[in-house]
């Protein structure tokens, strides 16, 4: 059997990988060489491993945890396409936000971190009907899409009127569980089946507009803070997002939306 096998260094070459690699893969047990010498400690590898040890390679090439590695080269071909299903959501996840960093920082790369006009006025009581929602912070946006898919269906089978535009609720800080709302203001006293009711006090609010994608909202986030530091106040919830001009109305360079947040006189 010891004609058939191969040294470490022979494995290592045909599957070009480096001897390094390969005594990690065996220490996290990924891939255990098929024999190890008693006596001298030497490891060594069927030709019939290459395949495992060169997809092992691919796949933390591409990031892949050790983890789902292992479970995946240990699954059955359902489950394994189940697994990377899974990560390729995930990379795909990871590039979109990427991008939208990207276009962050080409927009402050041609002019500087954008000048945005923050003022302070007496926000108007609001009657909100809304649908809730609890997400991660980085699904907020698949989020907001799903709850107006909900939303426009029982506004529109509604005997109530509804006065555009939509509105998003979110509390002051993100945390890994976030719990969000939107909907659209009606009557006062007025309900909708499906929906609960959220009234918004009046009271005095720090407002700016983006105009451009979602994704560079915390661009606007940004001045909107800073000028509330700047002024001696203390924002609280919930932040409020009116969508003036959305998706099914422009192109995301040209979307619009109204960015509100609640403030008092620091004590």
């Amino acid at each position: 059997m010891r004609d058939e096998l191969l040294t470490i260094g022979r494995f290592a070459r045909l599957c070009r990988l480096s001897v390094k690699q390969l005594r990690h893969y065996d220490e996290t047990g990924l891939l255990a060489p098929i024999h190890v010498d008693a006596s001298s400690g030497y490891r060594y590898y069927a030709p019939g491993q290459a395949r495992d040890a060169l997809t092992i390679a691919l796949l933390r090439e591409m990031d892949l945890p050790l983890a789902v590695i292992a479970e995946a080269l240990a699954a059955e071909p359902g489950r394994r396409a189940e697994l990377l299903r899974a990560e390729r959501d995930r990379l795909a996840e990871r590039i979109s936000r990427d991008r939208a960093r990207l276009g962050m920082l080409e927009r402050l790369e041609e002019g500087g971190l954008p000048g945005y006009e923050v003022s302070v006025a007496t926000e108007p009581a609001r009657h909100l009907a809304v649908t809730r929602a609890t997400c991660a912070a980085t699904d907020i946006g698949d989020t907001v899409g799903a709850c107006v898919g909900r939303l426009l269906p029982l506004l529109g089978g509604a005997s109530v009127g509804w006065e555009p535009p939509l509105w998003g609720l979110y509390p002051l800080d993100l945390e890994e569980r976030t719990r969000i709302a939107v909907g659209a203001q009606t009557p006062q006293g007025a309900r909708v089946p499906g929906l609960t009711r959220e009234v918004l006090p009046p009271g005095p609010a720090a407002q700016t507009v983006h105009i451009g994608p979602y994704a560079q909202l915390p661009l606007a986030y940004n001045a909107l803070f800073a000028a509330i530091h700047e002024r001696g106040l203390r924002p609280h919830g919930p932040v409020r997002e009116a969508y003036l001009v959305g998706p099914a109305e422009a192109p995301p360079e040209e979307l619009m939306t109204r960015l509100v947040i609640p403030v008092e006189e620091n004590a």
